[in-house]
Order: structure tokens, then sequence, then C-alpha cells
């Protein structure tokens, strides 16, 4: 355990060498300026309504909505972040002959990905918690909207970068960096698409489509874990209000149940026990 905490510090000290962690902050802080300037203009909008909708709370919906899209655009740079900090966190590395002095030492190589993974989850989790109570400071701040919960999908949005992290790192076993970052990227893009199909799906009625849209979003359990983050923000709104808020953005709000955590746990290990497996089978 002692090696994989080297090897997770010297991962992070690759990446403070190359700047990554500059970069992603001052591309955070635009993100959340501008998220502060639309926020601003969207609850003096709000505030100007002559003649509200009945039954709806004009304010608890476009906190939820504009909160909502932070979350996606949260989990989108976390995204960014943890395919560059994985991408070529095997293949890469063993290429530019980094991994074989580390090898011929007595580390094992399940250590080795399980301090990568260390790493850029740990890294990528603290991000995401970070810029989502900031941006919900940041709604709260503008319109005195504040979400039902708000550790529960700070902790979801973590995971679910998490999990985006282990399928880079199993993907950089047997991939080449570019190509790993194209397949993580296009995951990310079927999770989404699951999302808007589980909204089209619920519109028309379609149970074909919802059955779809749930096997997918279990089979990547990030979706269904942004969901469900998406979900609590507003589970204890009730009436008009949360049919108007029932399909979020970019992704309906479902939560899942009590079977999502335990489910997310063992996919974490199985993608663990599948990327060992490639690794020990790897001729570096």
């Amino acid at each position: 355990m002692n090696a994989a905490w080297i090897i997770a510090g010297f991962a992070l000290r690759e990446s403070l060498r190359r700047r990554v962690f500059l970069v992603v902050g001052l591309l955070t802080l635009a993100f959340l300026v501008l998220y502060g300037l639309g926020t601003w203009q969207l609850f003096d909008t709000v505030g100007e309504f002559d003649t509200p909708i009945e039954g709806v709370d004009a304010r608890t919906v476009a906190g939820a909505t504009i909160l909502g899209l932070a979350m996606f655009a949260t989990l989108f740079l976390g995204t960014i972040l943890a395919v560059f900090l994985t991408l070529g966190a095997v293949r890469g590395d063993a290429e530019r002959g980094l991994l074989q002095p580390i090898l011929v030492r007595p580390v094992r190589r399940r250590t080795v990905l399980l301090g990568r993974f260390a790493a850029a989850a740990g890294v990528c989790a603290v991000y995401v918690i970070v810029v989502f109570l900031s941006a919900t400071v940041i709604t709260w701040a503008f319109s005195d909207w504040w979400p039902d919960r708000l550790v529960v999908p700070a902790l979801q949005l973590a995971a679910a970068v998490a999990i985006l992290a282990a399928l880079s790192i199993g993907g950089s076993v047997v991939l080449a960096s570019t190509a790993n970052g194209i397949a993580v990227f296009m995951l990310f893009g079927a999770g989404l698409t699951a999302g808007l199909l589980g909204q089209i799906g619920e519109a028309l009625g379609s149970h074909t489509l919802d059955r779809v849209a749930e096997i997918v979003s279990w089979a990547l359990p990030f979706e269904a874990l942004y969901q469900a983050a998406l979900a609590a923000l507003t589970t204890d709104t009730v009436g008009f209000t949360r049919l108007a808020i029932d399909l979020g953005p970019f992704g309906g709000a479902e939560s899942a149940g009590p079977l999502l955590w335990p489910f997310a746990v063992a996919y974490l290990a199985a993608l663990g026990a599948a990327s060992t497996w490639a690794f020990a089978r790897r001729d570096l």
C-alpha cells in the first residue's frame, strides 16, 4: 500500500511538472465567472416576471435548471481532467520507458494501477466537489435558492468521475494514449445519449427507449450517478414545480435507488480486476 501511495505521489508531481493543474485551474475560474454572469442575468430576468405561472415556483425551476447545467459542465470538466491524468498511464508510460524502471523493483503491477487510480480519482473527486459547491454558492448568492440535498449529489459526482478515471486507466493498458482518450470521451457521450433517450422515452411513453436508457445507464454507471445527483437537487420538491423540472438538463433526473452505490463499488472492483488481468498479460 505504501508503494501505491508513492506511485500516486509521483503521478501528481508529474502532472504538476506539466502544468496540468495550472491550466485546469485557470479554465475552471473562467467557467465559474461565466456561470456567475449567466446566473445573475437569469435571476434578474426571473425577478421581473409580472404574471408568474400558478403553482410553479419560477425561482426553484430556474435554480434547479441552471445548477443542473453546472453539474453537467462540472462532470465534463472532471472527465477531461481524469482523461489527461490517466490516458497514458500504462501503455504511454511503457512506450516512453517510464514503467520499466519501476517494475524491475519488487512492485506489483496491480500496485502501479492502484497508485495511478488513487492519484487521478482523488484529484478529480476533490475537483468536482469544489466546483459543484462553488456553483451552488454562486446560485444561492443571486437567487436565495438552495438545493434540497447538497452532500449526496456532490458525492455522486465524485463517484461518477472516479468511474471515468478507472475506465481511462483500464483503457490505457490496451490502447495508445490518443485512442484511449477518444474511447473514454465516446463512452461519456454514450452515457449522455442514454440520458437523452430516457427523456425522449418518457415524453413519448416509449417503454423500449426507457429500457434501453436504463440498461446503458447501469452499464455506464457514471451516467446513473449523474442522473441521481440531478434528482437529489429537488428531491423534496413537489407539485407543479416538480413536474416542471422532472426532465433535467443533458440527461433525465432519475433516482436509481439504494442499489446504485453497491453496484458502483462492484463495478469499480470489476474494472480493477479486469485491468490488472490485462496488465499482467502485457509484455513490456
